[in-house]
């Protein structure tokens, strides 16, 4: 591995290595006893059990499209809008929510994320890359899903090979997404637990329920701050392997460098 991609890379796992060593914790169930890395902890009232059900409660409720559900045809716009809105109904913050609306298509095959429709109408294929755009616009720029999707639309968009389209691609990535539900929901009761220790100090009840809110909302905040920083970080290093992007980059100049001799 060159150095200056070994750097990089060493940089982001240490620190968040670090940041993961100093949240270390065992998990617990809801109703255990709330304690802090010394084993020194308040017990949950029900209040606060109430409220760590009510959390777990909604992610349960998030729903994923599930692969079997995708149709089989060809849909026009308006069906797929339709078809979108009812199965990810469960991840709306508000009911009058769009999920996916046709302008949002249409800027999507404009700026080359999905492909453009064949006769006005959307294959499985285009549906699951919707469906992958639909989870990373949440937390990325328009730019940088670009850079993730078009080599997955590139080498698999329209290809009928059964072990690596974009079913199978879709399949395992479900599958991938499915098994971290249970230490999703553990993550968010360790976090609530650290953040309900936290402000001991502060003798004003109202005040010190806020600033366990406050720090239960930036504990979280913070987990997807560093994750959305490794991502942008693999993005910016091509969604290559260093060492293979550091080989490219040098095959490239000299390429560029024979041309300006010539």
């Amino acid at each position: 591995m060159g150095k200056k991609s070994f750097d990089i890379w060493f940089s982001i796992l240490y620190n968040v290595h670090r940041v993961l060593k100093s949240n270390e914790c065992e998990p617990w169930n809801v109703s255990d006893k709330a304690q802090d890395e010394k084993g020194v902890g308040k017990k949950m009232d029900s209040a606060d059990r109430r409220y760590v059900r009510m959390l777990i409660d909604m992610l349960r409720k998030i729903d994923y499209i599930k692969p079997g559900e995708i149709p089989n045809i060809d849909l026009y716009m308006d069906q797929v809008t339709t078809f979108m809105d009812k199965h990810l109904e469960s991840s709306k913050r508000y009911s009058e929510d769009k999920l996916l609306t046709k302008t949002m298509i249409n800027n999507y095959t404009k700026n080359n994320l999905l492909p453009p429709p064949e006769k006005k109408k959307y294959s499985k294929d285009h549906m699951f890359l919707l469906i992958f755009i639909y989870y990373l616009k949440n937390i990325l720029s328009i730019t940088d899903i670009k850079s993730i999707l078009e080599p997955l639309s590139e080498a698999f968009y329209n290809d009928k090979e059964e072990d690596i389209n974009l079913e199978g691609i879709y399949k395992q990535i479900f599958a991938l997404e499915k098994e971290q539900a249970g230490p999703l929901a553990k993550d968010v009761i360790r976090k609530y637990e650290k953040a309900q220790n936290s402000f001991s100090n502060v003798q004003n009840e109202e005040e010190r329920e806020y600033l366990h809110r406050f720090a239960f909302i930036c504990m979280l905040s913070f987990d997807v701050y560093m994750k959305k920083q490794m991502i942008e970080a693999m993005i910016d290093l091509g969604m290559k392997n260093p060492d293979k992007k550091e080989e490219q980059d040098s095959k490239e100049n000299a390429d560029k460098k024979k041309k300006e001799e010539s």
